[in-house]
């Protein structure tokens, strides 16, 4: 294989379809077979996207990467606003199974 094959540029939606094959259970090296690409590129691919995937993921769920101290003031606020939670809810069941 010369040095042009090496560095061939494939479009996104190509790469879209390959990895929609993969997605479906179409095996990996038949893919490559069939649209004479390198089987570890489809691996490559494969795993940029679930690399992509899981940082717009993480993002959407309000991404952002916490100090340890950041992150245990936030699990003590929860932990408070459970003990509050969990507090009301034992008022409630007594007031609730009272016989009238």
């Amino acid at each position: 294989m010369g040095k042009e094959g090496r560095h061939r540029k494939y479009d996104p939606e190509f790469k879209k379809e390959v990895l929609r094959l993969v997605a479906e259970g179409k095996p990996a090296v038949k893919i490559a077979e069939d649209f004479g690409i390198p089987v570890d590129r489809i691996y490559a691919w494969r795993k940029q996207e679930k690399k992509e995937v899981g940082a717009v993921a993480f993002a959407q769920l309000g991404g952002k990467v916490l100090t340890p101290e950041e992150e245990n003031k936030a699990l003590r606020e929860e932990i408070a606003a459970t003990r509050r939670e969990r507090d009301i809810m034992k008022i409630a069941l007594s007031i609730f199974s009272k016989e009238p």
